[in-house]
């Protein structure tokens, strides 16, 4: 069996599309469906049913993508070690990274990371908490950025920024004067969060349900900042980390201490049992060694 023919497959398995999946591969498609065909033709089986309008995996196709996973992991564990073997101190590592996170604090790590190694390449791909943990998990990225916790079954976690949860209001805020507050009694207010896939956003509300009550959500963003100058026009309150809320615009917005702290941990997340390459361990090294870089 041609591995390339398998690897062909699995692409257009994970696209659901032969043209989505020539594209991310750099060839025809007319050439990609020859290979797929190819394959079927060996395995005797037919893998994809082009009958629809929508491309469908057969049950051979399901059995087969979900092997080819595996073993397509295995190559590239394989590759990863000789190359590890061959060229020390070098090669590339493929960071999932939160927007947010990435904001506050990675411009400092990755300049203090390229000091040490200059020649590892570091590739920063952003996605919200939950998707990165996916595609961690499948093999995408090689490490992740991600809230605690996680599931500790499938992930080892490097802790390293400790902070807590602060709440936003806008100066003329009948609690503005307040140097804490309950969550309670946020309970009538309008909150303005960041989206559902944001893991921020459940958080949030499952402290808020833990305290009898469904938060009215107005308003929801993508961005920090654009909550933020939301806030600063009085339309809503919100809860942000510490790192945050130091960037907000104490001019127009006042910062209130939640009674009970609620934790906003961050951790360098790394797939159990998968091959961590020289690249990897020296960012996860490195990590460690600034582990005392934000504790607020």
């Amino acid at each position: 069996m041609d591995v390339r023919h398998l690897h062909y497959f699995s692409e257009v398995a994970k696209h659901g599309s032969f043209t989505r999946a020539s594209e991310a591969l750099h060839i025809s498609q007319p050439s990609l469906s020859k290979m797929v065909k190819s394959l079927e033709s060996e395995l005797g089986v037919m893998l994809i049913d082009r009958s629809g309008k929508r491309l469908q995996l057969t049950d051979a196709g399901k059995i087969v993508y979900q092997q080819a996973d595996g073993i397509l992991s295995s190559l590239r564990d394989l590759s990863n070690s000789l190359y590890d073997l061959m060229h020390l101190q070098k090669g590339t590592i493929k960071i999932g990274l939160p927007p947010l996170i990435g904001t506050l604090f990675f411009p400092r790590i990755i300049k203090s990371f390229y000091t040490t190694y200059p020649e590892i390449q570091v590739k920063l791909i952003e996605y919200g908490a939950k998707k990165m943990q996916k595609i961690l998990e499948i093999g995408e990225v090689d490490i992740g950025i991600a809230l605690l916790p996680v599931d500790e079954q499938k992930f080892s976690t490097i802790p390293f920024v400790k902070e807590r949860l602060q709440l936003a209001v806008h100066k003329s805020h009948p609690l503005s004067h307040r140097q804490s507050i309950s969550l309670k009694e946020l309970q009538d207010e309008s909150f303005i969060l960041f989206h559902e896939d944001f893991t921020m956003h459940e958080l949030i509300y499952n402290e808020c349900i833990k305290y009898g009550f469904t938060p009215k959500i107005a308003y929801t963003s993508s961005q920090w900042d654009l909550i933020g100058e939301m806030v600063a026009a009085n339309l809503g309150i919100t809860l942000f980390p510490y790192s945050i809320c130091q960037k907000l615009n104490k001019e127009q917005i006042s910062i209130i201490e939640l009674e009970a702290e609620i934790p906003w941990d961050l951790a360098l997340i790394v797939k159990k049992n998968r091959y961590i390459s020289f690249a990897t361990q020296a960012f996860i090294d490195h990590m460690k060694s600034i582990t005392d870089i934000k504790r607020d």
